[in-house]
């Protein structure tokens, strides 16, 4: 009988799946991730692809990665490194070492590491745990391909199929490592693989195979560990990502305003989940259409915003770019309309599987002519579900297209997330015509408290309008070309948008006497309050101000950013927050810290910086 390891408490851990991105290393971290939000810790993921299309087997530039980091309480970033990391193949270890730390233990599958693993990874000699200065001690070296063949070998699977189930030996030995319950494993196989009972059969086998192994040699560690969740609050949980949270905003958004829900999209990375999710949800009244192009997914929604719907596209920098045309027109129409832009890495083409800050300054000013639009910034996977909210709320009410900026780091990491109830969620009332307009209404009449003009939808009686691109005259709503016309629905469209209100800008932190205030916007969140906290838990004075609502700015902007002696504004573009904080606050100079590398900041680094400040 094997030895009966300790069990020790931990309150945090990183864990880095990584391997060739055939080798479903997003499923096992995704797996992993879900039952340890089930349980009630706090998680925040990473899933890091490769930007090639299909990189050859084996190789540098072909390794994909999904890291998780694990609490007892809150969790606000992935990690800058790992504790642990899964290295499927001499690819994996090679570039994803860098991610761990220098105590970390490191699972490999020995039977990827043979000559021609070694050369494809570039290594110079077969001692490759030498070379790259790894204590063989730490290492959990397996025979993972040959033991995931000699477990399903009456399976009746080809060769390839048991391949693929690779992953879930990992998963199996990383569950048992961290004494996860592997129903809970079971019974998401299960879910996942429903109409495949045999998929889902061999699939558990192995996972089970796999803490098995773990538990009867003891795996070359002396403990295994425990994460116990702290703050339990009642309610029903899951493991959400980004993308799919903003789907579900938007479905909430559209119940509680009263009405249909339309989105039309192209696909493009990283912003396609929205799409594939709302899809699933014809049930809810919702209504997807996968256009042929940028634009016409775009002008779809504008039609259905015409028609009575809440209408939403979605995509990422490059289609905002084709989009613009269709949005200048649901500027001018003041019709209520979400735009979702995802970011990602650009300029063109760029890193499309990395993540960005970079659309910022296109999200403010990237149309022609003076076409002011909310925008707003969502600032963790679980936010997206608010801050879409809120966007929808907006539109409808104000009668604007407006703008909710996500990135690839948030739409497709994940959190543990509490669904809310209806009744928790703000009303959303949209601005319709009223009964005693009918008969002499005219589309840009508005109301004198917000400036937003009334919505009537086609088919009601007594409203009858025309809108379109061309302007309009303000008081009968027929095509005008007058200056002074022309100059005063410029200002008033303008005027509009200024006028929403949105909630003040927060400050986290010593926000009564800091010596240094911190300045983000959207999901860098984690990252800079993390920061934040490791420099005041260094006894040094530190607040942070982290923007949500971008477009108008909060009533509270000048003399939050006013306040503080010292300010740096931190974001991942080179330096687009910074740029419109300075145009809209006077006398504002603010320090600056920017990166564009495609991957989120690490907080070392951030503290090191601020720490010089």
């Amino acid at each position: 009988m094997a030895e009966k390891l300790e069990v020790k408490e931990l309150d945090q851990v990183v864990v880095r799946f990584s391997g060739d991105s055939g080798d479903g290393m997003q499923l096992a971290g995704n797996i992993f991730s879900t039952v340890s939000a089930t349980v009630g810790n706090g998680i925040s993921t990473f899933p890091d692809y490769p930007a090639d299309i299909r990189a050859p087997q084996g190789s540098l530039t072909g390794v994909s990665g999904f890291q998780v980091h694990i609490g007892s309480g809150r969790v606000f970033t992935p990690g800058d490194k790992c504790d642990v990391l899964v290295a499927m193949n001499a690819a994996a270890l090679k570039t994803q070492y860098r991610y761990a730390k220098p105590q970390a233990t490191i699972i490999i599958d020995t039977d990827s590491f043979g000559a021609k693993d070694l050369e494809k990874a570039q290594f110079k000699s077969d001692d490759y745990l030498a070379e790259m200065g790894i204590d063989s001690d730490r290492v959990v070296a397996c025979p993972i391909t040959q033991m995931v063949k000699d477990c399903l070998n009456d399976s009746g699977m080809d060769n390839k199929s048991i391949l693929k189930c690779r992953n879930m030996f990992a998963l199996g030995l990383v569950c048992w490592l961290f004494n996860r319950d592997l129903n809970l494993v079971d019974n998401y196989l299960k879910e996942k693989f429903a109409k495949k009972p045999q998929v889902a059969a061999n699939n558990i086998k192995v996972v089970r195979a796999g803490y098995d192994y773990g538990h009867n040699v003891h795996a070359s560690v002396p403990a295994t560990y425990r994460i116990e969740s702290k703050d339990k609050v009642k309610g029903r949980y899951m493991d959400i990502t980004g993308n799919k949270a903003t789907a579900y905003g938007l479905i909430a958004a559209a119940e509680k305003a009263g009405l249909k829900l339309f989105l039309g999209s192209y696909p493009i990375t990283p912003a396609t989940d929205v799409l594939h999710e709302l899809s699933k949800h014809k049930s809810c009244g919702v209504i997807t259409v996968q256009c042929e192009d940028e634009i016409s997914g775009c002008a779809s929604a504008i039609g259905a915003a015409f028609a009575g719907a809440l209408a939403a596209t979605s995509t990422s920098g490059p289609g905002i770019c084709l989009k613009s045309e269709a949005i200048n027109l649901a500027v001018i129409d003041e019709l209520p309309l979400v735009i979702i832009d995802v970011q990602r890495g650009g300029p063109s083409t760029g890193l499309p599987t990395k993540s960005e800050q970079t659309d910022l300054l296109q999200a403010l000013y990237g149309r022609n002519g003076e076409s002011p639009m909310p925008v707003i910034a969502a600032t963790s996977p679980t936010d997206c579900f608010d801050a879409v909210y809120q966007a929808a709320k907006i539109a409808l009410e104000h009668l604007t297209p407006v703008i909710l900026l996500t990135d690839a780091f948030i739409a497709n990491g994940s959190a543990a997330w509490k669904l809310p109830t209806m009744s928790e969620l703000p009303a959303i009332t949209p601005h319709r015509v009223t009964e005693a307009q009918k008969g002499n209404y005219t589309p840009y009449e508005r109301d004198e408290a917000t400036g937003a003009r009334y919505w009537a939808v086609p088919g009601q009686e007594g409203y009858t309008h025309i809108i379109g691109g061309l302007e309009k005259d303000g008081k009968t709503g027929a095509i005008s070309t007058e200056p002074e016309n022309h100059d005063m629905m410029c200002r008033l469209r303008a005027e509009k948008v200024a006028r929403i209100a949105v909630p003040d800008l927060e400050v986290d932190g010593d926000k009564d006497d800091a010596d240094l205030l911190i300045v983000g916007f959207g999901s860098t969140y984690g990252h800079l309050y993390s920061a934040m906290e490791e420099l005041r838990n260094e006894g040094k004075k530190v607040a942070l101000a982290q923007f949500k609502f971008i477009n108008p700015l909060p009533k509270n902007t000048a003399e939050v950013l006013n306040k503080y002696k010292t300010v740096v504004v931190a974001e991942q573009n080179l330096g687009q927050l910074a740029t419109w904080l300075r145009a809209n606050v006077d006398g504002f100079v603010p320090k600056q810290f920017n990166q564009v590398k495609g991957q989120p900041f690490v907080v070392s680094e951030l503290v090191e910086a601020f720490r010089a400040l």
